[in-house]
């Protein structure tokens, strides 16, 4: 036999996923990377519990189509795969299982449980975690057993005194009032025959805890409720199901708090006695739902790399990386110990934690809201306890803990660190070791603003902010697999988006109806460059993965935004412009010239929302207004949306010319003539061509006007040096990436950043910010399609270019990309002898198209490739 007919077919997923369990999709899609050494598959053949498809002939093995009826709730399913190609037939791949949750409403008899009977009382952020209990008996053998349940609220739950499962902070946070996940366990190897017992905490979680910077509360509720429905199946056939009833009990347990912005309280010594009986409540069934994304886990432990004592009787241990998640403590000391824990990512002068740069405001008083990223700890009688606090999360590299009777040592203490469990698809080293920490601290940032959605920062705000999203997928999609993720998002943002097509500033919005009552919040709702996320982030999730159905399901999201925006142009006109002109120019129609927006936000020098207010900021809007009509009439051709197509081109090209109209002298002068403003006429295509050269030159003059330092903030970050590199300054690029002062990246970095900063001046300019934001870290994207040079043709890299640009000094570059058809890899490296080899690695099904510096051109295919360009 053949190597090419012994290679199997390998990376086999569902959806997005790998071997997911409670998958809510009755006709997944599957998908496989070829075996190695395969140029190209001629025809598939699928075998499904033991059960043959037959020989389907296509090319295709990335979201292929499921190839029989529905699946049922709670179906295992067994799939292998096997292809022909280049004359042979492989061998079947290893067989990957996955399992479906409960599909339907009707699958249901649990219902949902309250504790009641007594009051539970505390302000917000100092709740306490009632505990559920049901005792049970398992009268048969046990062939299969699986727990599905959620809550209102955050829930663990035990079995036997187990802890069920290894996943956090679930069920996780969504549009509640529309979608509530449920997750599936398999809890097989936890009962046994006889007497079991099942336990379940509940703390307030996003249900009802404190959300985002103003710590709005009981934001979806004030009572926490917990839905389960465990299934046992037996040898025979039979199944017996336990679920969520009145005869189960519940008491008050240890954690006496649980926050995920204040933290947890817990007193040890507490035991659960006094159980009283829980309350039916009808919560319905009709917002449940699976995830498409992977769960929340524990994903890494650090070991301390410092233990000091700045000050007597605060010990302060440094993890050595800015993370989120929180420390497991052992070695507690005697009984009735009161130990505090304070979560922090700097330390004062005196070398102590400090959160000032953190504290935000509380939304009746106004008043600097002090208790955040605080755990506190009484210890029991057992010697051996520790305390890990799972009802909470905290973004920190220093915690200070008070009250220990003894000295720590680095073994007493660990970092947990907890995010979405999202499979690592992206490398870059090259020769300079900054560049390289720059790299790690963006994946650092993006990891530990990976919490179940994209999050702005981990500590003090947690909320899925539309723009930070927007600007930084192309760079995640270059690191992460982040297409479940990313749908899981916006699933979210569709649902909270207004029947006008507003989308709000932030996914899941936990305020609800109280937004709206707010005239301040409600004013702020509706920006550019942040709604349009809502078609920005499904296009460049089509270019990274190629999913069509994802665009399709969302079409409705993206279109009514566009509209809205449209209908903004259309319909209103800013006073200003009223005044110099009361008769409207004809493509003021196109024009989007009021409201508010954020604007490019957090520029050098920080934030003036006054100045935002009081300047025209139509030149970003309408650019916006023309970057998401032009997607959206691609994404319509792709669908075969044939008018909708010609809508939005027609859209696009209106926009387009207002923007010219208002923004663009006949010379090509561009005004205003920023950094920000400027990088967009480029990278959205905005200025004619015969144009392009003078905003090029603008750009150029305004880079060197900043003396080689960078003026822009959150959105155009991103664009800013690959619009320099593919406008002819690539010079210009690495010098802005090699900037040694702020603001610039590499000042981070120098400074001992393990992480991005909110503010390109740290805590230096108006000393509050969070030194976790990965938003300007986008930048690393750069690395990967400019300096490796690796950039898809067609969607889900099908087709890819790889076209180095080499500069600043480097002398090697390298990038992997576990794309969705193969691994990708591409490194280059300068020899003595004036030239540089390249080697590139394109996978089984692909073909690649390498652009050399010295203007080589090669058509490339399946294989590992190599070559040499002369140093200029």
């Amino acid at each position: 036999m053949s190597s090419a007919q012994a290679a199997v077919p390998t990376h086999l997923r569902v959806e997005h996923l790998d071997e997911p369990i409670g998958l809510d999709v009755r006709r997944p899609r599957l998908s496989w990377w070829l075996p190695a050494g395969l140029v190209a598959q001629e025809a598939y053949e699928l075998r499904i519990d033991g059960v043959e498809s037959g020989r389907v002939d296509s090319d295709q093995h990335v979201l292929v189509p499921w190839p029989s009826g529905d699946l049922l709730s709670g179906q295992q399913v067994t799939w292998q795969v096997r292809v022909w190609g280049d004359g042979t037939l492989s061998e079947l791949s290893e067989p990957v299982v996955f399992e479906t949750g409960l599909l339907d409403a009707s699958d249901w008899s649990a219902s949902w449980i309250e504790p009641a009977g007594r009051p539970v009382e505390g302000a917000p952020g100092r709740r306490p975690a009632p505990v559920l209990r049901h005792e049970f008996v398992v009268d048969r053998p046990i062939d299969r057993a699986r727990l599905y349940a959620t809550a209102h609220g955050v829930y663990e739950a035990f079995l036997a005194e187990e802890r069920i499962g290894d996943l956090e902070l679930t069920p996780g946070t969504t549009s509640y009032r529309n979608r509530l996940q449920v997750q599936t366990f398999d809890v097989t190897a936890l009962l046994h025959e006889g007497a079991n017992e099942l336990q379940v905490v509940l703390s307030d979680g996003w249900w009802r805890g404190q959300n985002g910077n103003m710590r709005a509360h009981d934001c979806y509720g004030t009572t926490l409720a917990f839905l389960g429905q465990l299934h046992v199946d037996h040898p025979d056939g039979t199944r017996t199901v336990v679920a969520t009833d009145g005869t189960w009990t519940w008491t008050s347990g240890p954690i006496l708090g649980a926050d995920l912005m204040a933290g947890q309280m817990v007193d040890l010594r507490i035991p659960l006695e006094g159980w009283a009986p829980v309350t039916v409540v009808d919560h319905g069934l009709a917002n449940l739902c699976g995830s498409p994304a992977p769960p929340m886990r524990r994903i890494e432990e650090l070991r301390p790399v410092a233990v000091t004592e700045p000050v007597p009787g605060h010990q302060v241990v440094d993890v050595g990386q800015n993370i989120n998640g929180w420390v497991r403590l052992t070695g507690l000391g005697a009984a009735g110990t009161e130990v505090t824990l304070t979560h922090g990512e700097v330390l004062d002068d005196r070398g102590d934690v400090t959160i000032e740069h953190l504290l935000s405001a509380d939304q009746a008083t106004g008043e600097p809201l002090s208790d955040i990223q605080v755990d506190r700890v009484v210890t029991g009688d057992r010697p051996d306890e520790g305390f890990e606090p799972r009802h909470t999360s905290h973004g920190f590299q220093y915690v200070r803990v008070e009250g220990l009777d003894h000295e720590l040592g680095v073994g007493d203490i660990t970092g947990v660190v907890v995010h979405t469990d999202l499979r690592r698809t992206g490398w870059f080293r090259c020769s300079d070791d900054r560049i390289n920490r720059l790299h790690e601290a963006t994946v650092w940032s993006f990891r530990d603003n990976a919490c179940d959605i994209p999050t702005d920062c981990p500590q003090r705000e947690r909320a899925g902010w539309t723009g930070d999203w927007q600007l930084f997928v192309p760079t995640a999609a270059l690191l992460y697999d982040v297409a479940g993720f990313s749908l899981k998002w916006l699933r979210d943002l569709a649902a909270e988006q207004r029947d006008d097509g507003l989308v709000l500033n932030v996914a899941p919005e936990p305020r609800g109806s109280a937004l709206w009552e707010d005239p301040i919040a409600r004013f702020l709702q509706g920006s550019a460059g942040w709604g349009d996320a809502a078609v920005i982030v499904p296009w460049e999730l089509y270019r990274a993965y190629g999913d069509l159905d994802l665009v399709d399901e969302l079409w409705p999201l993206m279109a009514g935004w566009v509209d809205f925006a449209a209908g903004r142009a259309r319909e209103e006109r800013r006073p200003e412009r009223v005044e110099a002109r009361p008769e409207p120019a004809d493509h003021e129609v196109f024009l989007w010239d009021t409201g508010f927006h954020w604007g490019e936000w957090c520029e050098p020098g920080g934030n003036d929302l006054r100045a935002t207010l009081a300047d025209d900021i139509g030149h970003l809007a309408t650019a916006y207004l023309h970057r998401s009509s032009d997607l959206l009439s691609r994404m319509a051709d792709l669908l075969d949306r044939d008018a909708d197509a010609e809508r939005y081109r027609a859209l696009a090209e209106g926009s387009r010319r207002a923007w010219q109209a208002e923004y663009l002298a006949d010379d090509g002068t561009v005004t205003p003539g920023d950094q920000a403003t400027l990088v967009r006429a480029l990278a959205f295509a905005l200025v004619p061509d015969e144009v392009r050269a003078t905003v090029v030159d603008q750009l150029v003059a305004a880079v060197r006007a900043a003396d080689n330092h960078l003026t822009t903030g959150f959105l155009a970050t991103p664009l800013l040096l690959p619009t320099l590199a593919d406008a002819g300054h690539i010079d210009v690029a690495y010098e802005l990436l090699f900037q040694d002062t702020a603001p610039a990246w590499l000042p981070m970095i120098d400074q001992g950043a393990t992480t991005v900063w909110e503010n390109w001046e740290g805590l230096d300019g108006d000393g509050k910010g969070s030194l976790n934001h990965y938003s300007k870290g986008a930048v690393v994207s750069f690395l990967h399609t400019h300096t490796a040079g690796l950039q898809p043709l067609e969607p889900a890299y099908r087709r890819f270019r790889v076209a180095p640009h080499p500069g600043g000094g480097l002398t090697s570059a390298e990038a992997v990309l576990d794309a969705d058809h193969g691994r990708i890899e591409v490194s280059w490296q300068e020899l003595s002898e004036g030239t540089t080899e390249i080697d590139v690695l394109v996978p089984a099904g692909t073909e690649a198209e390498v652009d050399l510096p010295d203007g080589q051109h090669h058509a490339v295919a399946p294989g590992r490739w190599r070559g040499h360009w002369r140093n200029p």
